[in-house]
């Protein structure tokens, strides 16, 4: 049997960091990363969502937050969740919608209401712009259909 050399036993473990960060999924990577601002169709702020996973309304009193996947109101509550496929849940785990890889919003029939561009645009059903996220970074996608699916639905707009 062979000893493993020090090169070889530096790519076993950069391939499993790879391994688990890729298990962890986009929603525990874009909690770290995300800080966002929200903004309507004519450009006033409405919302945030600080790095921890925060998010606030307009007047800056705290909604919830978002930890991994997981969304919560400002008691704490679980409200719902996002999977690392996209689809969003509801506190007892039936799909209430679900984001497409293309930015596709749709609602629990799988019928379109709108689109998160990879800019952070959000639009409706018709293809209007109705508000953003600004600081967006496709990482962040969860983070923000979180916020339009349990906070704030510009995307019905």
């Amino acid at each position: 049997m062979r000893r493993p050399t020090l090169l070889n036993l530096q790519v076993r473990v950069v391939a499993l960091t790879l391994s688990l960060s890729l298990f962890a999924g986009p929603s525990a990577v874009a909690q770290e990363a995300c800080r966002l601002t929200v903004r309507n169709a004519s450009g006033s702020s409405i919302g945030r969502m600080e790095a921890d996973g925060t998010f606030f309304n307009r007047s800056g009193s705290r909604l919830g937050t978002f930890d991994g996947g997981r969304v919560r109101d400002r008691s704490g509550a679980n409200v719902g969740r996002i999977d690392r496929s996209g689809t969003i849940r509801d506190r007892a785990g039936s799909s209430i919608g679900r984001i497409d890889v293309d930015g596709t919003l749709r609602d629990r029939s799988g019928s379109s209401t709108g689109r998160l561009s990879t800019n952070g645009i959000v639009r409706n059903r018709s293809g209007a712009s109705v508000g953003r996220f600004d600081g967006y970074v496709p990482s962040c996608r969860h983070v923000a259909v979180a916020y339009l699916f349990f906070f704030e639905p510009l995307h019905h707009r």
